[in-house]
């Protein structure tokens, strides 16, 4: 009977006693957030940070505009000195991902745009022949278009009234001035050599040969055909008449092309029309010739837009030896330009987002930390970097899209005040505790951190 009143008794005192350590707990816990109660130096925060904002700081525990509690940081996790989304991974993690990484370095970019031009004539070198005088063609001496025709080449003859009647006048001209050129009157002789000048101007307003004039001075004999001669090397792009036919100054008898320097005019996107001068040369290269290559110069940019292509004409010159270019043709055009030398990394490097471009830091021992950046030209398979980077940094190259996922990952954790789960490590996330006092195991129910608490009941 006194065994059993002893162990009663026991057993009253051990539930008596966990009874009062469990009704002092929240009184403990109370107490040791209140104002003025020290806590130990390691275990003091520094300060505390917005949860959804890391960048907002505050020095003493304060709620976010959603009612959230900012996170407390310690000292232990300012001497890591890591910024938020920095992901730490093992070896075997790295080498399983195949991550590579490059330095960041200065280099000379060049961008090369490429083109496909279209080309036609000279414009300048394009003669467009045209009668001044009205009759008929007696004679045709080039009827074939497409035909080779070289310079004074005699084209066509025509027979036309008015210029038979200029060559008689001139005649008689020649004539007077022979009779009255020893005349003792001044004004008579002068009289007779303005004569002379005036109908052999009217020749030359008519285009007429300067072989044909010497003629009719010499024979003075009227040559009833008009000459019509080649003004260069060319060929015949149209033939606007046949023998017999009447002919007026409003008829064109031949278009005559000199194709030993042709145009290309090419199409350069909007964005692209920046990087583009007058004076810049150009690579010329064939689709059915490869190994030829030509240089051309850019000579115009025509200041329209088409509004579908989004794209301007630019005009490019160039000399066609052996006129292996030919109106109409295609041919390959490329502009190369220099850009100086920039700190590059390479294009895979980069991750764009769209509205930030972010770069991955090897720092070392695993650990890859996210830094912002600012990018410019793109050339070479390289991107400009101008701001956020310095030069002999280490980037990663490979495997960054499945490393900014992690990196992200990381980032809402550390701001919902979870500890982190590093790629290929174990997490390791040590619950504060100080020696006097043992947080309280977890009940059914309980909230998760960072979640208002219940009241006790």
């Amino acid at each position: 009977m006194n065994k059993q009143v002893l162990i009663t008794a026991l057993l009253m005192l051990a539930l008596g006693a966990g009874g009062g350590y469990w009704l002092a707990m929240p009184k403990l816990k109370v107490a040791s957030t209140q104002p003025g109660v020290a806590l130990p130096e390691a275990n003091k925060p520094l300060f505390y940070r917005n949860p959804m904002n890391p960048s907002v700081t505050s020095p003493v525990p304060t709620k976010d505009n959603m009612g959230m509690d900012y996170i407390p940081v310690y000292s232990k996790d300012v001497q890591k000195n890591e910024q938020p989304g920095t992901v730490t991974l093992d070896s075997v993690t790295v080498q399983n991902l195949g991550i590579r990484t490059a330095l960041a370095e200065q280099r000379t970019l060049e961008r090369t745009i490429r083109t496909v031009g279209r080309v036609t004539y000279d414009e300048e070198l394009i003669t467009r022949l045209h009668p001044k005088v009205e009759g008929w063609i007696t004679k045709l001496y080039v009827d074939e278009t497409g035909e080779q025709v070289k310079r004074n080449q005699e084209l066509l003859q025509i027979y036309s009234p008015q210029l038979v009647t200029t060559e008689e006048e001139y005649v008689l001209a020649l004539d007077g001035l022979a009779t009255l050129k020893n005349s003792p009157y001044k004004d008579v002789r002068q009289g007779a050599e303005n004569l002379v000048k005036s109908t052999r101007a009217r020749l030359d307003w008519l285009d007429v040969p300067v072989h044909q004039i010497r003629m009719l001075e010499k024979t003075r004999e009227v040559e009833k055909n008009l000459h019509i001669h080649s003004p260069f090397d060319g060929i015949v792009v149209n033939i606007g008449a046949r023998e017999g036919v009447y002919v007026t100054p409003q008829t064109e008898l031949y278009m005559v092309a000199d194709l030993s320097h042709i145009w290309i005019l090419a199409d350069i996107y909007e964005y692209e029309l920046p990087d583009i001068r007058i004076g810049q040369e150009a690579k010329v290269t064939l689709p059915y010739d490869p190994g030829t290559v030509l240089t051309a110069r850019i000579t115009f940019i025509y200041p329209t837009l088409d509004p579908k292509t989004r794209t301007a004409k630019v005009r490019f010159e160039l000399d066609n030896p052996g006129q292996k270019l030919k109106p109409d043709m295609y041919a390959n055009v490329e502009v190369r330009i220099p850009l100086g030398m920039h700190l590059v990394v390479p294009e895979e490097a980069v991750l764009n987002s769209g509205t930030r471009k972010i770069l991955f830091i090897d720092r070392g021992q695993g650990r890859l930390e996210p830094r912002d950046v600012q990018i410019g030209a793109n050339a070479e398979g390289y991107y400009e970097v101008q701001k956020g980077l310095a030069s002999g940094e280490r980037v990663v190259t490979s495997a960054a899209f499945l490393i900014d996922s992690e990196s992200q990952l990381q980032s809402s954790l550390g701001m919902m005040g979870m500890p982190g789960m590093d790629m290929g490590k174990k997490s390791s996330a040590p619950a504060p505790s100080t020696p006097e006092q043992k947080p309280p195991e977890p009940k059914p129910g309980m909230n998760m951190p960072g979640m208002p608490e219940e009241k006790a009941q």
